[in-house]
């Protein structure tokens, strides 16, 4: 469960965040980071992908300034994993709200 969110800050559990982070239902991966800062890439989310999530909800940031590359929507689909992009505050809220639902990966820009 996530505790909060802010611009550059979540906290989870009781422990402060600052990088962005990958949460899945056993573990968090810290100091997250993508290839192209703005664009999440295949190549970027590639290792989550393959821990076979059911959903993934992907948060773009305070003002939704990350972007989801078309190869990253169009593997998600041929997978059969449920894909989810909202800008960072709301993806806080949908995943606190489906994380008991299966397999559910969050992956969140926590800054613009």
């Amino acid at each position: 469960m996530i505790d909060s969110y802010k611009f550059g800050k979540m906290v989870i559990d009781g422990k402060s965040y600052t990088n962005d982070l990958i949460i899945g239902p056993d573990s968090i991966q810290s100091h997250w980071w993508r290839e192209t800062g703005h664009v999440l890439s295949l190549k970027d989310i590639q290792k989550t992908l393959d821990k076979k999530p059911e959903l993934l909800i992907v948060g773009t940031g305070f003002m939704g300034l990350m972007n989801v590359d078309s190869e990253v929507k169009e593997y998600a689909k041929q997978k059969g994993i449920e894909l989810i992009i909202q800008k960072s505050k709301k993806a806080v809220q949908t995943f606190n709200e489906k994380q008991s639902q299966g397999r559910v990966f969050g992956a969140f820009h926590l800054t613009c």
